[in-house]
């Protein structure tokens, strides 16, 4: 059983991996994935009806992998309504032309000008937002300034990088950030900004270095605001437009806030803006016609978003925790720990494999097998804890489905897993070792 629960794992993988080969959607193979790998857990157990049911619920006491499919379902659905809650909001404002307040003052064709302003955006934005939530707002930039497909999944991939980078150097950009920061590892959030800023800058300026080289002279052609419509008439007002933007944004930026001020999950802080913009908005849009208030108000808006893409998440992210309630993830950890034994090298290999499988139980696996020291480079804001914070975040971008952001880029613009590997994988790869030598120079 052992064996087997990581061959129906790879077998999964590759079928994510080769979608438009086989003609099957991403997400039927994730969940088929994620549920053999929980069936095939449940049938490796040993004992009564009733012990199993409380151990797939509620994990075994005292081993600190096993922590049960209740845990692991809170885990995922915090992120999976988060993720909705967030794309509500983006596609609201979309709805309103909010971003248009944005796009219309961007007036370069220049496709390497254009990469820099996007990417940098993006990476100082997801140090204030997070990750997912920057990535998500991107993308729906992008779908204003670039009509070219191919053009434009180039700019998504790079802003998966950008948004990986930007969160690896703040306490609420990536969720391990998130972890190491509320868990104690990494206590002071000065000392982790200065030390990781520069190293995350690194991992996304060597990319765009590269590719700017590439698109250099290059020209985009925008799309039309509604194409195959003659006589296109807005159905709001430029002050709706700027308050709905407005409003949205500080919603994204109230939810790392609302999570600081009262400790409950980052979903809760989303959901509330999501209510409070509804609110707004079905208030604005009282005196409209039927017609033109339903494709205004998140009612109509949520049959826009992307379900398929949510069931993927749900799919990947089970599979994965059935691997780690299997123990294989924290059997990896320690044979890293035996084989390599030099910390810097053990984070950037956890940092790729945080590419294959979720970065966050490879952190917690690096928790557990560590304990927090008095001195040295396993202290309170020692270099280890510093650096899988980089390792585990920025690793993530290696692969398009290894970090949150890169399974939202992947679902809301359809990019293609090889497509990614091709064409940003190698990018990203290189930014992150060029990171990782960054930071190893610096300190080591």
């Amino acid at each position: 059983m052992s064996i087997f629960i990581i061959v129906v794992f790879v077998l999964g993988y590759l079928a994510i991996a080769l979608e438009h080969n086989i003609k099957i959607d991403k997400a039927a193979s994730a969940l088929v994935t994620g549920m053999v790998c929980w069936a095939i857990y449940v049938f490796s157990m040993d004992g009564t009806g009733h012990e199993i049911q409380h151990i797939i619920e509620h994990g075994v006491d005292g081993i600190s992998y096993r922590s049960g499919l209740v845990h692991h379902l809170f885990d995922i659905g915090s992120i999976l309504f988060f993720l909705m809650g967030a794309m509500t909001i983006v596609e609201l404002v979309d709805a309103h032309e909010g971003f248009a307040v944005i796009t219309d003052r961007i007036k370069t064709t220049n496709a390497a000008k254009l990469l820099w302003i996007i990417c940098l955006l993006t990476f100082f934005l997801s140090a204030i937002l997070d990750n997912l939530t920057t990535t998500i707002v991107m993308v729906s930039l992008l779908r204003k300034l670039v009509k070219d497909k191919s053009m434009r999944w180039l700019f998504v991939g790079m802003v998966v990088v950008a948004a990986n980078a930007g969160g690896a150097w703040s306490p609420i950009g990536d969720v391990t950030t998130t972890m190491l920061w509320i868990k104690g590892q990494l206590p002071n959030v000065g000392h982790m900004v200065k030390d990781l800023i520069i190293p995350s800058l690194v991992a996304i300026i060597v990319p765009l270095l590269i590719l700017s080289i590439k698109l250099k002279g290059q020209k985009l052609v925008r799309p039309m605001k509604s194409e195959g419509v003659e006589h296109y008439i807005n159905p709001t007002t430029p002050n709706e437009r700027v308050l709905v933007l407005v409003l949205g944004v500080l919603g994204l930026l109230f939810v790392p806030v609302f999570k600081t001020v009262t400790h409950l999950p980052p979903f809760m802080g989303m959901m509330l803006s999501l209510g409070v913009l509804w609110v707004v908005t079905e208030i604005i849009h009282r005196a409209k016609n039927k017609e033109d208030k339903h494709e205004l108000s998140v009612i109509g808006v949520l049959q826009k978003i992307d379900v398929a893409s949510v069931l993927f998440f749900l799919g990947i992210l089970l599979a994965v925790a059935a691997l780690q309630e299997y123990g294989h993830l924290n059997e990896m950890a320690a044979t890293l720990d035996s084989k390599i034994g030099n910390i810097y090298a053990i984070n950037v290999v956890i940092g790729f494999l945080s590419s294959i499988v979720d970065n966050v139980p490879l952190v917690a696996a690096a928790q557990g097998m560590y304990e927090i020291q008095p001195t040295g480079l396993f202290a309170a804001g020692g270099k280890f804890w510093e650096f899988l914070a980089y390792c585990a975040g920025v690793g993530g971008s290696s692969l398009i489905i290894g970090s949150a952001a890169g399974v939202a880029a992947m679902g809301l613009e359809k990019i293609d897993f090889i497509w990614y590997l091709k064409k940003i994988s190698w990018l990203a790869i290189i930014g992150y070792l060029c990171g990782a030598a960054t930071y190893i120079l610096i300190y080591a």
